[in-house]
């Protein structure tokens, strides 16, 4: 651990600048800050309020391009959320020494980050520094996922849709391919009974995992709407206790799973119609509800003001349902009050809304913001502190994701106006 961490104004500084670089730089940055205080190899991310990508990774690539979702689970079980939990742990196919950091929820499912550390024993200070680095990052990144960008939410729900629907067809696949392997070995046909016996297990514990996989996605991708509205209740229940208007909740009669993005939304649309309708005089009485049916969530405010004047929708929450499709009705009569119902669909068409670019990891980002620039490789790996042979390895992923042949096709889509890539860290 280098000394700079002793240093209070150091730690603060380093605090600062991590909650203020946007959410999408966030863990290669934090990743980076880590290595100074707990050396390491890689690291992976599964975070539970990003519907765009609950699972990342980052460094040696013979690593990090081997871990899998089954092996994130399995850990994700072994971590105490709050604390830094040193494990043997298996982890991109082997065996490792594993640093567990886990965050307790703010939004969705909370967070977990396993490091792979080049020491086999961690000092105990750095752990513990690291264990509430962590819950305070992440109890930001909860803020911030529940005040998203309304192009950011459109982007989260279809890469989340389509994520969803290259998972399910993966699951049949494989499914149909276990099930078969699980007839062919129960067969009278093979003699071995030994072989017969292993293989059965093998392929029973592949299917566990598969179905746990799919299971884990659908977690971090929703939220029940019960627990979802749950959650907005105990933001209101402060406001509830002092404001003069009553305020009556009422929430959804089915349980049915939400996309994070439409309940982080439903929130913020419901939590600011309430506070709207507080502020208008001579308002006595507020009931606000959620009703599912079908594909699409209603979210109903009702109000007894007799006085409509100022009754519209704040432009930001207007924008917030219109990057996801949603819709809204205000009716106010004098005398009788506003109701204000807003609509907001379940279900996303994934394919017309995702970019090109929303296909690359952090790092190919990176590497593609270099190329833009008309760097060679050796310039972007030192940049990047990476091997030229790990750019051309990027790069020919680069140019596989986006469909193209050539660096200067590839530079030219980065600059095209869909692009989200990030600047080549100096330092």
């Amino acid at each position: 651990m280098d000394d700079c961490w002793s240093d209070p104004r150091y730690v603060l500084d380093v605090v600062e600048r991590l909650l203020s670089v946007p959410r999408a730089d966030l863990y290669g940055l934090f990743s980076a800050e880590l290595g100074k205080l707990i050396p390491h190899r890689a690291t992976a991310i599964q975070t539970g309020d990003c519907a765009r990508s609950p699972l990342a990774v980052a460094g040696d690539q013979a690593i990090a391009e081997r871990v899998t979702s089954a092996e994130v689970l399995r850990l994700a079980d072994r971590s105490e959320p709050g604390t830094a939990v040193l494990i043997d742990g298996v982890l991109g196919g082997a065996e490792r020494r594993l640093v567990l950091l886990a965050s307790a929820a703010t939004v969705g499912n909370g967070s977990l980050l396993i490091v792979v550390p080049e020491e086999t024993e961690p000092p105990t200070a750095a752990l513990e520094l690291a264990a509430r680095l962590w819950r305070v990052l992440s109890a930001d990144q909860g803020r911030r996922a529940t005040d998203q960008e309304p192009d950011v939410l459109a982007g989260n729900l279809a890469a989340a849709a389509a994520r969803a629907e290259t998972l399910a067809d993966l699951g049949q696949t494989y499914a149909t391919t276990l099930t078969t392997l699980l007839a062919v070995l129960r067969s009278g046909r093979v003699t071995d009974d030994v072989a017969r016996r292993t293989g059965i297990d093998i392929a029973a514990e592949a299917l566990i995992n598969l179905r746990a996989v799919a299971d884990r996605d659908q977690a971090l991708s929703s939220e029940p709407a019960a627990a979802s509205f749950a959650m907005l209740e105990n933001q209101i229940a402060a406001l509830a206790r002092h404001a003069e208007a009553g305020i009556e909740l009422v929430g959804p009669d089915s349980d049915t799973a939400i996309p994070q993005d439409i309940a982080h939304t439903a929130r913020t649309v419901t939590r600011g119609l309430v506070l709207a309708a507080v502020d208008r005089p001579k308002t006595t009485r507020i009931r606000a509800s959620w009703r599912l049916d079908g594909p699409v969530l209603y979210i109903t405010v009702r109000d007894d003001c007799p006085d409509p004047a100022g009754a519209v929708l704040a432009h930001s929450l207007a924008q917030r349902l219109t990057a996801l499709g949603g819709h809204w009705e205000i009716d106010a009569a004098p005398g009788w009050g506003t109701t204000t119902t807003a609509t907001l669909p379940l279900e996303v068409d994934a394919p017309e809304a995702i970019r090109p670019l929303d296909r690359l990891n952090p790092r190919e980002l990176e590497v593609l913001s270099g190329i833009a620039r008309g760097l060679r490789n050796r310039t972007i790996a030192e940049r990047l502190q990476l091997s030229e042979h790990t750019v051309k390895f990027h790069v020919r992923n680069i140019l596989d994701k986006l469909e193209v042949s050539s660096r200067g096709e590839a530079a030219a889509l980065a600059s095209s106006g869909g692009t989200r890539s990030r600047q080549l860290r100096t330092g």
